[in-house]
């Protein structure tokens, strides 16, 4: 261990280190390109550099990416990664507001909280964690999923019947493409392009992005923020100690969300981000202030889907199961330096193993020195005037959704998928449902219809499985929840319009 970590802080260890961490934040913050891209282009630039370098630097690329994604999630509502979609709910209204400089610095420090403790826990717990994945069958991943709709759905509008519509549209749209058990093309329509379904990253940058820059063009301000709002842009960066107290708690939780989130394969960071979220919004004083620029709900999706780069790569390293699809990246990484996952790499090659888990602490701190630093400039990207900004959000787009597959089809779709979330935004039918539905589709489908070929379609064994009934009552919970909240908000009311003889008795 002492000699991975001189490796680490050895010249070439640092420079290594700071191109991934540098190039991570770049593939996060752009829309279009994901964590998983930036690691697997990560992977022909390491065959001539040693196997502990090219760990270096694609756990780099890895952990900076996930929080790149929240910059510009925060500054313009365009999230640069699934996982920061949650992070834009409340770091925007953050940004019009004149706080930019402090959601970023809040991202920041949740970020640097959440990965800095899933590395501890990679170094640590590797072994004993990773043996909770084995207890997941698909009967418990089929509730996980249902788990993270109910969530979802709840979290992210004021009328709940909107946000079940919209996650119903993503559900049916994850239904296009071939059927994984029989073969047969679905709502494709002959159009080869929809044989795979409809591409996640073309509608995440529609929807999130051309959205938000159709706004900017009809917009009577002609930019992003208020005048008021930018003079206030570059003010504090960090949280002020008392802010940072009260989310202690919720930084603390949602680290052990996502930690326990990335150890089960194919849960994955979006996943991770909004049941952290809902878990802020509901153990909060205050739920009513989500959604509006919660300095809460910035810290917990964060520190979650940072805490899930750690966890992911437990079941990775030590049992050689992909926790999701960056780290199936990862192993074709390790593969190829001859490092086969499983117990054997913590001792044959143990060296080397150290020298990732240690470059992930590292690579936490430094994306975090440069977040602190940079906030202050990169929040000026809020002072752009719409008309210029508008196109140039319209061009990335374009080319990121291109570059995907080099195929103007998904092109089409980003427009298709931005005058959509133009007009959804206009009628306030949340965006948000309609992605993560269309992430965890195929997830459901695929463990459900697994899960009832097991049990001959019998559905009584959801609740014969102690971990799929402790899930269930989870989602239960998960519906009750806001209907007591609304409930009781309604009595809160109710007892507010009090009539005059009763302030009186009340007095006396």
């Amino acid at each position: 261990m002492l000699s991975a970590l001189l490796r680490v802080v050895s010249p070439e260890g640092l420079l290594v280190l700071f191109i991934g961490t540098l190039a991570g934040l770049i593939v996060g913050a752009l829309p279009g390109l994901s964590s998983t891209m930036g690691v697997a282009l990560c992977i022909p630039i390491t065959f001539s550099m040693p196997s502990d370098m090219s760990l270096v630097l694609m756990g780099a690329v890895y952990v900076s990416s996930v929080y790149g994604g929240s910059i510009t999630a925060i500054l313009l509502r365009t999230p640069g990664t699934d996982a920061s979609i949650a992070t834009a709910l409340d770091g925007f209204p953050l940004a019009v507001a004149g706080r930019s400089g402090e959601a970023l610095g809040m991202s920041t420090v949740a970020s640097l909280f959440g990965g800095t403790l899933s590395a501890i826990a990679l170094l640590v717990i590797a072994p004993p964690l990773a043996k909770i994945a084995l207890i997941f069958g698909p009967h418990e991943y089929t509730i996980l999923t249902v788990f993270g709709l109910v969530t979802i759905v709840g979290v992210v509008s004021d009328n709940p019947m909107k946000g079940v519509i919209t996650a119903v549209a993503g559900l049916l749209l994850a239904t296009v493409g071939f059927d994984n058990f029989t073969g047969f093309r679905r709502f494709t329509f002959g159009n080869s392009e929809l044989f795979d379904g409809v591409p996640l990253l073309p509608a995440l940058i529609g929807l999130f992005s051309v959205s938000q820059a159709l706004n900017l063009i009809v917009s009577k301000d002609g930019g992003i923020l208020s005048k008021e709002a930018v003079l206030d842009v570059a003010g504090r960066i960090l949280p002020a100690l008392p802010d940072l107290k009260r989310c202690f708690r919720t930084l603390m939780r949602s680290s052990f969300i996502g930690i326990i989130v990335g150890i089960l394969p194919g849960a994955g960071t979006s996943i991770a981000a909004f049941i952290a979220y809902n878990e802020a919004r509901r153990h909060s004083p205050t739920p009513e202030n989500f959604g509006k620029g919660e300095l809460e709900g910035v810290a917990a999706p964060e520190s979650a889907n940072n805490a899930v780069t750690g966890g992911s790569l437990i079941p990775t390293l030590t049992l050689g199961i992909p926790g999701n699809a960056v780290t199936a990246v990862f192993i074709g990484g390790l593969t190829i330096h001859g490092l086969i996952p499983g117990p054997k790499l913590f001792t044959d090659h143990a060296e080397t193993t150290y020298t990732l888990i240690f470059s992930l602490f590292f690579a936490n701190f430094l994306f975090a020195i440069i977040g602190i630093i940079g906030a202050r400039w990169i929040s000026h990207v809020t002072r752009i005037p719409g008309a210029i900004l508008s196109p140039m959000i319209i061009i990335f787009s374009v080319i990121g959704s291109y570059a995907l597959r080099n195929s103007m089809f998904d092109v089409a779709l980003v427009l298709a998928f931005g005058v959509a979330g133009f007009f959804m935004e206009r009628w306030r039918y949340p965006a948000a449902p309609l992605v993560i539905a269309l992430i965890l589709g195929p997830l459901l489908e695929v463990n459900f219809r697994r899960s009832m070929e097991i049990a001959n379609w019998d559905m009584t064994t959801f609740f014969t499985r102690p971990v799929s009934v402790v899930l269930c009552a989870l989602v239960l919970l998960a519906i009750a929840y806001p209907i007591y909240e609304h409930r009781k908000a309604r009595r809160r009311a109710g007892s507010g319009k009090a009539s005059p003889l009763g302030a009186g008795r009340d007095i006396d």
